[in-house]
């Protein structure tokens, strides 16, 4: 149990849920949802410095583009669909990606977050330049595929950063600036679409 990442662990605090009356496990819930906003306002001076460098990119006719695995996939391709609407940009300006692709949005692509070689491809085939900002974006930052999107993004030239939920992570290493949003152990264990879920769509929102 010591070995596994942070988003990944149980806590005995959540340990008898199963035995719990539903609104008590639901004020259980809402108090762990409670800790989200005190994890983003620690990163608050990190998401700026993202924020301020795809502005940059933009300014310069390039893009900000999100690439993730999962959950975490699934928050950046709906924070980039829906700056077309809200902002009046186009498409091309903020993207989505995610591994798997778009069929990945609905069911799950076993495998699909360990393809290293096709994250680099992603990049390649989208012809990410010096103007662009590439958004990593993974509650474990372990995802190979998120990895390899972004190390590839920096040796083209492009704006790095790592949107995680545990720090000192490879995604982390990969890019030039490490956003970690460290919301602790999941009420249901290693349910990421929780307290991290919701971690990452607050941050993605502040970047868009």
């Amino acid at each position: 149990m010591t070995d596994l990442p942070l988003t990944e662990k149980r806590d005995r605090r959540f340990s008898s849920i199963d035995e719990m009356d539903t609104l008590s496990l639901l004020v259980l819930i809402n108090e762990e949802d409670a800790k989200v906003h005190r994890a983003v306002r620690r990163e608050l001076a990190s998401i700026a410095k993202v924020a301020d460098a795809a502005a940059t990119g933009i300014a310069r006719g390039g893009r900000l583009i999100y690439v993730g695995a999962g959950t975490s996939g699934r928050l950046g391709v709906l924070d980039a669909s829906e700056c077309p609407p809200t902002f009046g940009v186009s498409s091309e300006t903020v993207q989505g990606h995610i591994a798997g692709g778009y069929e990945a949005l609905l069911h799950s692509a076993e495998g699909a977050e360990d393809d290293a070689a096709a994250g680099a491809a992603l990049i390649n085939r989208l012809g990410v330049n010096e103007t662009d900002t590439v958004v990593g974006v993974s509650a474990s930052g372990s995802a190979r595929y998120v990895i390899a999107a972004v190390a590839q993004a920096r040796r083209n030239g492009a704006f790095t950063a790592a949107i995680t939920s545990n720090s000192g992570t490879k995604l982390a290493a990969a890019a030039e600036q490490e956003i970690a949003v460290i919301t602790g152990a999941e009420v249901v264990a290693g349910s990421t679409r929780m307290k991290c879920g919701t971690a990452q769509k607050m941050v993605l929102n502040m970047l868009s």
